[in-house]
């Protein structure tokens, strides 16, 4: 499992702690060429979109 992949599935189970929190983490992640932009975008759009 790659970083998105994980990430992506810590958004859908609503695992992840504060928003706040995944953000940062998402950030480091785009920074450290661990996602891409576009994987960056999915994932910030999932976390806004989450209940």
């Amino acid at each position: 499992m790659n970083t998105y992949d994980a990430c992506k599935k810590l958004i859908e189970n609503g695992r992840y702690g504060s928003k706040e929190d995944m953000l940062l983490k998402l950030d480091i992640f785009l920074l450290g060429n661990r996602i891409t932009q576009a994987e960056y975008n999915q994932l910030v759009d999932m976390l806004n979109n989450a209940t």
